[in-house]
């Protein structure tokens, strides 16, 4: 359900983009469903996670700055930040011997630490992947296509790279029965 919550701006700012065409109207929207949805947090919680606010930050920064400016650009370039402070986040972390993919599942799964390492190593890969090749798609195809990929393109391949990590740590997980 969390995950699902936090697609809500993504959703909208897709939906909103494919009925009126237009990228400031879904910027709007964007900007306006993700404080809705770090409200919701608050709300509910009493608690907005460090990636929510985050969001909510470079979605009024870069949503701000194209609908201030009148370029498109600022907001394209929005995943990529996200996905480039993510992986910076994760790299950093591992460095200075805090492995945040571990903080994440350790309580979920018991792994050795080299293991670790490298789910870790992988992640910070991946982010850093995906923020060029949003980059790549923003720059060299129309906005149409842009906006398609930030849902489907980016979530397929969430969803891929989740699934091979998936087979690639079933052998370190024991059957308990």
């Amino acid at each position: 359900m969390k995950f699902l919550a936090d697609l809500f701006p993504v959703v909208l700012f897709f939906g909103a983009y494919w009925l009126t065409r237009n990228m400031f109207v879904a910027t709007a929207v964007a900007i306006v469903a993700t404080f809705v949805q770090v409200l919701w947090a608050w709300i509910r919680h009493r608690k907005v996670e460090t990636m929510q606010w985050v969001s909510l930050g470079l979605i009024v920064v870069l949503g701000g700055a194209t609908l201030l400016f009148g370029d498109k650009h600022f907001i394209m370039w929005k995943p990529t930040a996200l996905y480039w402070l993510m992986a910076g986040g994760l790299l950093i972390g591992e460095l200075a011997g805090k492995n945040g993919i571990r903080a994440l599942l350790g309580r979920e799964v018991t792994l050795p630490e080299p293991v670790w390492r490298k789910l870790n190593y992988a992640w910070v890969a991946f982010f850093a992947v995906m923020g060029g090749l949003n980059l790549f798609v923003a720059y060299h195809f129309s906005e149409d296509v842009w906006v398609n990929f930030k849902l489907f393109g980016g979530l397929g391949l969430m969803i891929a790279f989740v699934v091979a990590q998936s087979l690639f740590l079933s052998r370190y997980i024991e059957d308990k029965q």
